[in-house]
């Protein structure tokens, strides 16, 4: 692939070189493998169901590129769901999932971590929502992870998963290999745990709340034909996103640690609402809007003004999330005169995970 320019200001010009690799050809175990591990392969089979997120805002875009997990961030989980169902075989690994270079990948950085010298039956499917903000590729990866840390009787930890995750996080190309893509462990936290969870630089789990429950979450996916994948994304992300972190990332860190984080506590919608949409504005989540042009920041404008307290971007876009007390039908109401239609009606999910073992 091209090499690409990632600037940060007039003296922070650098080059990434956006290399393509075969699936289980560059593995990084972060010492994991210097460990003993004990492994106790379950005898049938392990299911793993994992709620996708809303990926509210990245803290900081200068603390992450492909190749490098962390910047931090904010998100939900939400109750769309993606699954896996995992088996252990003595040797070979079988896959049935529509895109097995990555969890092909994930596979072998499993096995070196772990020791295991075995093989599984993986069967994974994703929630069918991809590119829009609602993180497919990082849900079906914390469910496969999960599913075969059970059946090999959990020998790593919840916080490891995630480490291993987000440094191999890969994306494929159409010619089938994978190449490093962006993670900052927003997806992997709350897809693990539910609810909101505030996330530091190198992974690291700041923060984690259960947030709106019994309220509905409805995703809008407004008509736009630009994208948010690939070279596209990777320009948008590195080059102007990181110049308007360089501004407000300080700014940010406080509404979170000051605001953000008081407000879960105590349940205020309102307050919360208040501070994403006040981050809609800053740094790097600003650029993530704009990239679909300003018909985002309309849409979004108009739903605040019609008395939706939480109305929020999710990644790169395009998805918009309304969190709210107001059902579908009274949301269709209220969207038809603005000329916007609900992709999806659900809720906020604060249990996290459901792991189911069946027996043979």
């Amino acid at each position: 692939m091209a090499i690409m320019k990632i600037r940060g200001g007039d003296l922070d010009l650098v080059e990434y070189d956006f290399r393509t690799f075969a699936p289980g050809t560059v593995i990084k175990t972060l010492g994991i493998e210097k460990k003993t591990h004990v492994l106790k392969p379950v005898n049938g089979s392990v299911s793993v169901k994992a709620p996708a997120r809303i990926h509210l805002t990245v803290l900081d875009m200068n603390r992450f590129a492909p190749n490098h997990a962390g910047g931090g961030g904010v998100g939900f989980a939400i109750q769309c769901y993606c699954s896996a169902e995992v088996a252990c075989t003595k040797k070979e690994t079988m896959i049935d999932y529509s895109r097995e270079p990555i969890i092909r990948n994930f596979v072998e950085v499993f096995k070196k971590a772990t020791g295991y010298t075995g093989g599984f039956t993986i069967k994974a499917r994703d929630h069918e929502h991809k590119h829009v903000g609602l993180g497919s590729t990082s849900t079906v990866m914390i469910a496969v992870a999960t599913a075969m840390n059970v059946a090999l009787g959990a020998p790593l930890t919840n916080t490891q998963l995630r480490h291993l995750i987000g440094h191999n996080y890969v994306e494929e190309t159409a010619e089938g290999s994978i190449a490093f893509g962006f993670e900052t462990g927003v997806g992997p936290a709350v897809s693990t745990h539910g609810g909101m969870a505030v996330m530091g630089d190198e992974l690291a789990l700041v923060y984690h709340h259960p947030f709106a429950e019994g309220k509905n979450v409805h995703i809008l996916i407004p008509p736009t034909d630009i994208s948010s994948a690939g070279t596209k994304e990777f320009d948008l992300l590195m080059n102007k996103a990181r110049t308007l972190d360089y501004r407000d990332r300080e700014l940010k860190a406080y509404m979170f640690l000051m605001d953000l984080i008081p407000a879960l506590e105590k349940g205020d919608m309102k307050r919360i609402g208040d501070i994403i949409w006040e981050i809609e504005f800053r740094g790097s989540k600003r650029a993530e809007v704009e990239h679909h042009t300003y018909r985002i920041y309309h849409f979004m404008s108009m739903l605040r003004e019609a008395g939706l307290e939480f109305v929020g971007m999710s990644s790169v876009g395009p998805s918009i999330a309304v969190v709210t007390e107001k059902d579908r039908p009274q949301m269709e109401r209220l969207l038809k005169p603005l000329g916007l239609t609900i992709a999806i009606s659900t809720k906020v999910d604060n249990a996290g995970l459901t792991i189911e073992k069946r027996f043979t």
